[in-house]
């Protein structure tokens, strides 16, 4: 797969293993050793998604995702020893789309990598590359969002979201269907992970909000009310 990995990881074995397991797959990689190193690199070369280890020292995982997620949407795993649920909310409150809990393996983890970026390519190479619905204007050739005719910058979870609410509008979703959709069925983290993406969701939307309806012990539906 011809795609630009940064990985992101301050011990310096652990970061080599990673990168030489990517090499091995074909992909481009960019390594940094800490959160000022991963923004300079992220700021000069066309990065496709971003391996993120979370305990860093100066500048941790967190900071960093907060502050790309500011311009861009680029994908992003985040690594942390740690397992604590509050954490992985942490990040996907953040914008995080993956959460890889150590110790891990490589293979798996590249794994990972590919079926997200394919998800995500996977997307965008459908013929119907439009969608308009009632102020809500979807390019995925460009992975343009505009809501009122305004650029909405959206991650690539929240964009893989908003298309399948959209494209399953009317239909009350389950919020083990949305899991396994858009994060797959080897997810192992917890479903709340859903509904911290729908808030995001409607956060985002604004006025449109009202399009994303709670159904109450059964889970999510978009609709348009006249």
């Amino acid at each position: 797969m011809n795609k630009n990995i940064l990985i992101v990881e301050d011990e310096e074995r652990m970061r080599e293993i990673i990168s030489d397991y990517f090499k091995a797959n074909g992909f481009s990689v960019y390594e940094a050793f800490d959160g000022h190193e991963a923004l300079e690199l992220f700021s000069i070369h066309p990065i496709d998604l971003i391996i993120l280890d979370i305990m860093m020292p100066t500048l941790d995982g967190w900071s960093v995702c907060r502050r790309i997620r500011k311009n861009s949407s680029v994908p992003i795993i985040m690594l942390t020893a740690r397992s604590d649920e509050d954490d992985k909310l942490m990040g996907f409150e953040l914008g995080a789309d993956e959460y890889v809990t150590k110790p891990f393996s490589p293979k798996v983890l590249v794994a990972r990598t590919i079926n997200l970026l394919k998800r995500i390519d996977g997307n965008l190479g459908k013929q119907d590359t439009s969608i308009h619905l009632s102020g809500i204007e979807i390019n995925k050739a460009s992975y343009i969002v505009k809501i009122d005719d305004q650029v909405i910058d959206f991650s690539p979870k929240e964009f893989e979201l908003l298309i399948y609410l959209i494209e399953n509008k009317g239909v009350v979703l389950s919020r083990e269907n949305i899991l396994n959709h858009i994060w797959g069925y080897d997810y192992f983290g917890d479903i709340r992970v859903v509904d911290t993406h729908i808030k995001k969701l409607r956060k985002k939307l604004g006025k449109k909000s009202n399009y994303i309806h709670t159904i109450i012990r059964a889970g999510y539906k978009f609709e348009v009310l006249s």
